[in-house]
């Protein structure tokens, strides 16, 4: 079973252009999956069932896992039964039949248009004095807020990525998914900044292209990043606790409340399905509501 777990992962990694982050979560749901099947008896792949895939579900949630934690383990078993099944190593495709409860998908928290000029502001007013860091941090906080990328996708951009001219980032996303974000003028500012004074004071031999380093001098890490946003929302009264993607859902209902529709939020953020982008139809009937308030005259 070791072994068919490691030909999937190759599998998702060289045919599938899957990211490491989700190489390693498919690992590890497929794996326990699979001890589950040992403990039930079952000696090889081809001796799975239904059966052991649902004691395995409900083995979780008796264990007080969440149910967007147990749609997710269901959703990699599929995948995993599937190429089993088409590769032969089982006679059917069992995880058709395994049912997963619905993940809640509750909009997360979000700053106020108010919390976000004010995280900016602050920043800013540390570059004053030519702190590299300071200016790094601004340029970061900029684009995350004015794109709605994710950490990873921020992390991964390069020099030649940033169009300065018509003020658009070049993103690859999941599944190695390329899009084209615009940025707004506060961005611009941040960047070229960054670009032209900041990053030279900290970037090492070592950076390569790396549009955004760390203070060693190399391509920053997601961490460092969620570090950085976490540290620098403790300077805004009564904001709160975020990290990089709650910046994204903020940049989100930002733009719908501005007016957007689903669809350019659905570009800008990078989703695959419009179903992805729906968590944020709250924010849309809340403008539709007010928008009735102040046009019907028997509102």
């Amino acid at each position: 079973m070791a072994d068919v777990l490691d030909e999937f992962v190759r599998h998702l990694g060289s045919e599938r252009g899957r990211s490491e982050h989700t190489l390693r979560a498919y690992t590890g749901d497929i794996a326990g999956m699979l001890r589950h099947a040992v403990r039930m008896g079952c000696t090889e792949v081809a001796e799975i069932d239904v059966t052991v895939l649902r004691s395995w579900l409900a083995s979780l949630h008796a264990r007080g896992k969440a149910r967007a934690t147990l749609a997710r383990r269901a959703s990699a078993v599929r995948v995993f039964t599937e190429w089993a099944y088409r590769t032969g190593r089982l006679d059917a495709d069992v995880g058709v039949r395994l049912a997963s409860p619905k993940a809640q998908r509750d909009l997360p928290e979000v700053l106020r248009p108010a919390e976000a000029r004010a995280l900016l502001e602050s920043v800013a007013a540390g570059t004053a004095e030519g702190d590299p860091v300071a200016m790094r941090d601004l340029a970061m906080l900029e684009t995350l807020y004015a794109t709605g990328v994710r950490v990873g996708e921020l992390v991964g951009l390069d020099l030649d990525d940033i169009d300065d001219g018509r003020r658009v980032v070049r993103v690859f996303g999941k599944g190695g998914r390329e899009r084209v974000v615009p940025y707004g003028v506060p961005a611009e500012r941040a960047l070229r900044d960054w670009i032209a004074r900041g990053r030279p004071q900290l970037a090492a031999p070592g950076a390569g292209p790396a549009l955004f380093v760390g203070v060693r001098g190399r391509r920053i890490d997601q961490r460092a990043v969620r570090t950085v946003v976490h540290e620098r929302l403790r300077a805004v009264p009564d904001a709160p606790d975020l990290g990089p993607h709650g910046l994204r859902h903020s940049a989100a209902t930002h733009v719908l409340e501005g007016g957007a529709d689903l669809r350019m939020v659905q570009e800008l953020l990078g989703h695959a399905s419009l179903g992805t982008t729906q968590v944020y139809t709250h924010v849309s009937v809340d403008r539709l509501r007010k928008a009735y308030r102040q046009a019907h005259p028997r509102a």
